[in-house]
């Protein structure tokens, strides 16, 4: 959530981030709203310093023995004004305040301008794309016909856009969790944690889902319990409410989670395979940093997701979002795209986000300054490290044979017994 005071002295800046977003919001409402609410509050407070002064001379009468009956009623009217004006007040500041919260964050000053993902400058690649003697295929026909993934019962059992793991499927998405969150907390110091897959609405408004993407969340009916979209929700949330000493931070934490999205507004889109599920797995990064330091943060936390990557010995590239394209809590992101061969295009497999403290405004996450009594907002940040499910199809389409195995990459074989080739009937 943007600061308040921000929005009213920057007006102008506001609506020409907003165009640079490509959003059609219109401000006159907030505008209005702000302009009923200064004049409510300035007409509630004149009214009751009108009832303090009152009740100072009617507790001065009631001293002097003289009648104050007649300032007495008057007071009781100026009571039923001053409950009436709250009232409303409380109404604009709720409408304010919801408002407010639909409002996208400011994109840093080094993103750049532009309408959708053609506009997303290439910032780097990593590696080369391998090269095939034979038509490379997709992962789901690889993974139908290895019998790993099952797309028909996972439909069965839960619907479209669900799928069932089988044997060395199975195995290699436990690996590369394990492998991801082994890399993160042993090599790049990330704390782990293990949050609730559930959370309730205060949290999705802490880190900007509600109310804006209510619509691609998962709800639980008669509950104010959501499934979580990302891990990022929850483990933001650890610290919502609360006040960090200054020597704490960076905090780093690495966290797997399911995620759970509804996916509104993908019709037909990405429909084949893993990459638009409905439920799937993911190693979450998450930072809290002091103002200064999170672009610095934000890049680091971009080399500990392309790590996983470079490990695997998979090719992709980096590229930066522009104003069009970027998310709506965001200050600046990376994407890190891998390359498909089978589909003969790449993928995003990570976004790394710097949000700076719009997030921790609305969860008020606060840090106290050494040696000072203030405190401040805390900047986060976080990034995929990485999504699962696409990581595993990324091994499928890369390190597939013309006879329809497929290579595991070294550093998972010790997650899996070793396991060197995954072919039809392994560990099923």
């Amino acid at each position: 959530m943007l600061d308040v005071k921000f929005v009213r002295d920057n007006i102008e800046l506001v609506r020409r981030m907003l165009a640079n977003r490509q959003s059609d919001l219109d401000l006159e409402p907030l505008l209005q709203l702000d302009e009923t609410r200064r004049r409510l509050l300035i007409d509630v407070e004149e009214k009751k310093h009108r009832r303090n002064v009152a009740s100072e001379e009617i507790a001065r009468l009631k001293k002097d023995k003289k009648d104050g009956s007649s300032l007495v009623a008057q007071m009781k009217e100026l009571g039923l004004e001053i409950k009436a004006i709250d009232s409303r007040l409380g109404e604009v500041e709720h409408e304010f305040m919801e408002f407010l919260l639909n409002i996208p964050n400011v994109p840093h000053e080094s993103v750049p301008v532009g309408k959708d993902e053609k506009d997303n400058p290439q910032i780097r690649t990593w590696g080369q794309k391998p090269v095939f003697d034979f038509e490379p295929r997709p992962h789901w026909e690889i993974g139908e016909s290895l019998g790993i993934l099952d797309f028909e019962r996972g439909a069965k059992i839960a619907g479209a856009r669900f799928t069932l793991y089988w044997g060395a499927a199975s195995a290699l998405e436990r690996a590369l969790i394990c492998f991801m969150l082994d890399t993160h907390t042993r090599r790049h110091g990330y704390t782990e944690v293990l949050p609730p897959f559930i959370v309730n609405s205060a949290s999705m408004r802490g880190t900007g889902q509600l109310p804006k993407f209510k619509d691609d969340l998962f709800k639980l009916d008669g509950w104010d319990y959501w499934l979580i979209p990302t891990a990022e929700v929850p483990v933001t949330n650890i610290h919502s409410a609360e006040i960090l000493e200054e020597a704490m931070l960076p905090l780093s934490y690495a966290a797997y989670t399911p995620c759970f999205r509804s996916e509104a507004g993908s019709h037909g889109k990405d429909t084949r395979g893993l990459i638009r599920q409905h439920q799937f797995n993911k190693v979450e990064l998450v930072k809290f940093t002091r103002p200064e330091q999170s672009y610095d943060q934000l890049e680091l936390l971009l080399a500990n997701a392309e790590a996983i990557l470079r490990e695997l010995g998979i090719h992709y590239r980096v590229i930066l979002l522009c104003t069009g394209d970027m998310g709506f809590s965001s200050a600046k992101t990376y994407d890190i795209e891998v390359w498909l061969p089978g589909q003969n295009t790449y993928r995003e497999i990570s976004s790394c986000s710097n949000f700076e403290d719009f997030q921790a405004r609305r969860a008020n996450i606060r840090f106290r300054q050494k040696g000072r009594n203030r405190t401040q907002l805390v900047h986060t940040l976080n990034g995929s490290g990485l999504a699962v499910g696409r990581t595993l199809l990324a091994i499928l389409e890369n390190f597939q044979r013309e006879d329809g195995t497929v290579v595991i990459p070294e550093v998972l074989r010790p997650y899996m017994g070793n396991m060197k080739v995954i072919q039809r009937g392994a560990m099923s």
